[in-house]
């Protein structure tokens, strides 16, 4: 080491040694990012020592920027935006839901999804290793993300194997669900009593695919066409993601785009349907009295929430392996309003195939109301006089139907009820809504098995399903396994295949026969509550304790230019705020909520609600406890030193990095000490650059107050040199 360096006039001195390596940068005059030397189109001839974050340190890398988002697309673009989304906007106000729902993308969804990017891309680690580098004291929040995503992915993936099931049955005509089964007694031939009771399509999946139970306290044995399907499911995830994103990141070329091209062939065959324009229509109907409800707001946010897969720690782990220039911020608002769009393309599918469905029904019901008419006509209980003479009951409209039915209404009001007549209104029919499996495995495939060459159709939606789970799964899957090869020297291909087999056998829970109200449960519990805690903890971690004006002036070096000053307030006090009345209108809603499930009675051939016994209720409440339970415990096993902060787990790359950094600030200080020049001053031919300016002040961030003992610098107190101010 030169001896006139500072590092080594300290260590010759008997002064305990403070400074860090910001405290070496403190007096180094600011230089213009495009016009300096430092800037790769600088001035020629102007060579200035810099600090550089090598290209090829180690950890592997997106092949290009493509596959990059297409893989942040297939984690954000999932189940939810096909089923959850339509579902939402037909009960919250048709159109009028778009315009809460976008204002709270702005304002949440973006800014805490660019704030999960850039900590991933900054410090290129998974979300363990990154919130134990931000402050130790939270490490917890990274341990919480990996146990929801273990949860969410036990029975994400059984949702997948239901997918496989149906995808295999398509492959018949006419389509097994289209028809119901005959009981045969002897010469006597019966239609199902169940599936009589019901429809084709509902008796079909609780009774052929899921042979379900009437109550969760009956398991019924495991069902072994839902067991195979599972195995299916996991053998895909697992060869997706056994090489890390070298393997998922070839898959997602096709699980990211392929749904696209069914959603776009569906979205046209759709149009071509009668009465599909009236769903349509009914959809984007805006009730916008609607707006002034909180639950429209709450139910949004939650949306927005899920919808960018924000807290799962995958959208972490995909960023860290980009390069550390990467515009981080481009990627987030580009993956955000693809996300929304698709949400709003798999809405006009879903009400274009349910107007035409609707439409199938409100026929059907007047053909057999119009049937009920004829035979109390045959039998004098109505009088000819009560048909409108225009009315033909062969070719018999709805609009005929409705004037015969408000005729026979008005006349016969003592004892109308007693004819069991019904009214046919095509509202009735949009209005019912669907959503989740409801959705997928019974309404829409109902509408399907009258679409000509329903076989084709029914094969393309179901693969399309399979490739939209298969691609939050690789996220979800990542979001686990990056962080403990991270922190673990442990081989990549050798623990994917553990986790995927131990993954396999829990998720037998899901395939008894009961198993469909397990799924329930974990999807209520498992994720919802415990996820907004770690996304708020995120917010604060990076806003209050690590410094918003920090933060800001990482990105400013990172990406080359300033972020809008609008994050510096919505990170600061919007988002917290947001999500503290979003976890305050969850734990209200869960309160008043009773917990239970809907349950299938076979005798009724219909749902039921039903309350959860007490060991279902205090299982309900432990998947809440686990997840959030690492926040706690490490908090306090960090405050009294009971385990390590984590700095031993930094990767090899990073520390590297660390040292290439102290290395070029020594080499920077002998140059100038041989010029000369004072400590600190580096010739420059460009102007002075700015230094960055908190929002409402004039006071310039001052790289001195980066104390060693803050929360995030307690890692390298031993070794006399706190971190680097490059977080994100």
């Amino acid at each position: 080491m030169p001896k006139n360096s500072k590092v080594t006039q300290r260590e010759q001195s008997h002064e305990h040694v403070t400074e860090s390596v910001a405290d070496l940068l403190a007096h180094e005059e600011p230089l213009d990012y495009k016009s300096s030397s430092l800037n790769v189109g600088g001035a020629a001839g102007k060579k200035v020592p810099q600090l550089e974050v090598p290209e090829n340190d180690g950890r592997p890398a997106w092949n290009s920027k493509l596959q990059y988002i297409l893989a942040q697309v297939g984690f954000s673009v999932g189940l939810g935006n096909v089923w959850r989304f339509p579902y939402l906007c037909q009960k919250n106000g048709g159109g009028a839901y778009l315009v809460p729902y976008f204002i709270l993308l702005l304002i949440i969804g973006i800014p805490l999804f660019f704030l999960e990017l850039a900590v991933g891309q900054k410090i290129r680690r998974g979300s363990i290793g990154v919130w134990n580098y931000v402050c130790p004291s939270l490490g917890g929040i990274g341990v919480s993300s990996l146990m929801v995503c273990g949860f969410v992915g036990l029975y994400y993936n059984v949702i997948i194997g239901w997918s496989i099931f149906y995808f295999f049955q398509s492959f018949q005509y006419p389509l097994p669900w289209s028809e119901c089964p005959i009981r045969r007694n002897g010469t006597l031939a019966i239609v199902e009593p169940e599936c009589d009771k019901s429809s084709a399509t509902t008796y079909f999946w609780y009774r052929q695919t899921l042979n379900t139970t009437s109550t969760i306290a009956e398991s019924g044995g495991l069902n072994i066409k839902m067991t195979l399907s599972l195995l299916v499911a996991w053998i895909i995830v697992c060869l997706a993601v056994i090489r890390g994103i070298a393997s998922s990141g070839k898959v997602m070329y096709f699980s990211s785009l392929f749904p696209y091209v069914v959603l776009f062939c569906f979205l046209v065959r759709g149009l071509m349907l009668k009465g599909s324009v009236d769903g349509i229509a009914h959809m984007f109907t805006p009730k916008l009295e609607k707006m002034l409800e909180p639950q429209v707001w709450r139910e949004a946010a939650t949306q927005v929430f899920f919808a960018l897969g924000l807290g799962f720690g995958g959208v972490i782990a995909f960023s860290s392996y980009n390069k550390i220039d990467n515009n981080c911020h481009f990627d987030a608002v580009l993956v955000s309003v693809i996300n929304f769009l698709t949400s709003i393309l798999a809405t006009l599918v879903v009400f274009a195939v349910l107007g035409f469905k609707a439409n199938l029904m409100n026929e059907k019901c007047v053909v057999e109301n119009a049937e009920k008419i004829l035979g109390y006509l045959n039998s004098n209980v109505l009088s000819h006089d009560l048909i409108p003479p225009h009315v033909n009951f062969t070719h018999l409209t709805t609009a005929d139907y409705a004037e015969m039915y408000g005729v026979i209404k008005t006349v016969k009001e003592g004892s109308f009820s007693q004819l069991g007549l019904e009214p046919c209104v095509l509202e009735d029919e949009l209005n019912k809504a669907v959503q989740g499996t409801g959705l997928a495995f019974i309404a829409f495939t109902e509408a399907m098995t009258h679409f000509p060459a329903s076989p084709f159709w029914s094969v393309m939606f179901f693969f399309m399903l399979i490739n939209l789970g298969l691609g939050s799964m690789i996220g979800t899957m990542t979001g686990i396994t990056t962080p403990v090869l991270d922190t673990y020297k442990v081989q990549k291909e050798l623990f994917t295949v553990c986790c995927c087999i131990v993954a396999f056998f829990c998720g037998l829970l899901f395939v008894q026969r009961s198993g469909n109200y397990f799924v329930t449960m974990f999807d209520d519990y498992s994720a919802g509550l415990p996820l907004t805690v770690v996304v708020i903890l995120e917010n604060l971690s990076v806003a209050w304790i690590y410094g918003t004006k920090r933060f800001m002036q990482d990105l400013e070096d990172m990406l080359g230019f300033r972020p809008c000053k609008i994050y510096f307030y919505l990170w600061k006090y919007v988002s917290p705020l947001f999500l503290i009345v979003l976890i305050s209108a969850t734990v209200v809603e869960m309160a008043i909520s009773p917990p239970g499930y809907n349950a299938w009675v076979e005798e009724l051939a219909q749902e039921r609600f039903q309350s959860y016994p007490p060991w279902a209720l205090a299982m309900c409440f432990a998947l809440i406890v686990v997840a959030m339970l690492p926040l706690p415990l490490v908090y306090i096993a960090r405050r009294f030193n009971l385990i390590s902060d984590g700095s031993n787990k930094l990767s090899v790359s990073y520390r590297k990095t660390m040292m290439k950094d102290i290395s070029n600030l020594e080499e920077q200080d002998e140059a100038r000490s041989i010029l000369g020049a004072k400590p600190g001053e580096a010739p420059s031919s460009g102007p002075a650059r700015k230094a960055y300016l908190a929002p409402g002040t004039n006071k310039p961030l001052d790289p001195n107050s980066l104390s060693p003992n803050s929360c995030y610098g307690t890692s390298y107190q031993n070794a006399a040199i706190t971190p680097f101010t490059f977080l994100p």
